[in-house]
């Protein structure tokens, strides 16, 4: 029998053409929750945990005009994916800043969730009593200010929208460079309801513990009306994954100050991050080893959310 001679041309070319559909695959499935990696998490929630950060996008819904961030559509499908991954339940839906004021992609999705979801909206001083209570009827039960881009909210807003909102039991979460806290400082020190300060409070790196950002931080929260989301460390991380080493001695001093007062949010779809995408359970284990004691971790995956949020 003869055999055709080695080709190694040919066989490069074909073994190029494969890992070049083995990386348009991996693409593909990462686009498919818009996250990296198909692993489980190492660390496994405990019953009840609440993801309390993050974004639905669909293009049925307007953007606002003048918005910056448009990234494609994240839909609520596509995030049970995910949830199926990490293995948590309960979420909370965040009104991004695609969409100005118009939260009715983040209703929509708090319908499609239902009870396991919870929602926080993007309002201005022009919204209604009426509003507020239909809102609040859907699952919404926090107003956000992202004063990192420029758009809907003001900070001349926080104090009135807080007042309104206090009655309702409902809190104000907050995006924000981490060096511009001081300067906000003693408004966010007199709201009437709690503040949930997001992202670690993106404190800034380098710097971290020397900087005046956390020693803002840490005071709101020894104060005891400010809670703090442990989401999205590669933000403002100069070392990256998978440890984010410069972010972890910022959220473990946190962690360490008040952890009944602390959050986890996977920021999903993780809008911020263009090129790649995190590994959501690479990033929930690194979160999860910041927390040192198991019965803090489940007052932060757990207890913290479900009183935060009304969950039963």
């Amino acid at each position: 029998m003869s055999m055709r001679p080695f080709n190694r041309r040919a066989f490069l070319q074909a073994a190029g053409t494969a890992a070049a559909m083995s990386m348009i695959s991996l693409q593909s499935r990462a686009e498919e929750t818009w996250s990296s990696g198909t692993d489980v998490p190492s660390f496994k929630l405990p019953a009840g945990a609440v993801d309390c950060h993050m974004h639905i996008y669909d293009d049925g819904f307007p953007s606002a005009p003048g918005t910056t961030l448009r990234p494609p559509d994240a839909t609520v499908g596509q995030y049970r994916n995910l949830q199926s991954r990490l293995g948590v339940r309960r979420n909370v839906v965040v009104t991004p800043s695609t969409y100005g004021t118009d939260n009715r992609c983040t209703l929509d999705a708090l319908n499609r969730f239902g009870a396991d979801s919870r929602g926080v909206a993007v309002i201005d001083t022009s919204v209604s009593d009426h509003e507020l209570r239909r809102m609040n009827d859907a699952g919404v039960r926090a107003i956000r200010f992202n004063l990192s881009y420029p758009g809907a909210t003001t900070v001349d807003m926080l104090g009135p929208l807080a007042s309104r909102i206090a009655a309702m039991g409902w809190h104000i979460e907050l995006v924000v460079q981490g060096t511009r806290l001081p300067e906000l400082e003693s408004r966010l020190s007199a709201l009437p309801c709690p503040l949930v300060i997001d992202h670690i409070a993106h404190v800034p790196q380098p710097g971290g513990l020397n900087s005046e950002a956390f020693r803002t931080a840490r005071r709101l929260v020894e104060k005891g009306n400010a809670w703090i989301t442990l989401s999205g460390p590669y933000v403002d991380s100069k070392f990256g994954a998978p440890g984010f080493e410069d972010v972890e001695p910022v959220a473990t001093s946190l962690i360490a100050l008040a952890p009944e007062r602390m959050l986890w949010g996977s920021d999903w779809p993780h809008p911020t991050e263009k090129s790649r995408k995190p590994d959501d359970a690479k990033l929930l284990d690194t979160v999860a080893s910041w927390i040192d004691r198991a019965e803090w971790q489940r007052r932060i995956f757990v207890t913290n959310p479900s009183e935060l949020y009304g969950f039963a």
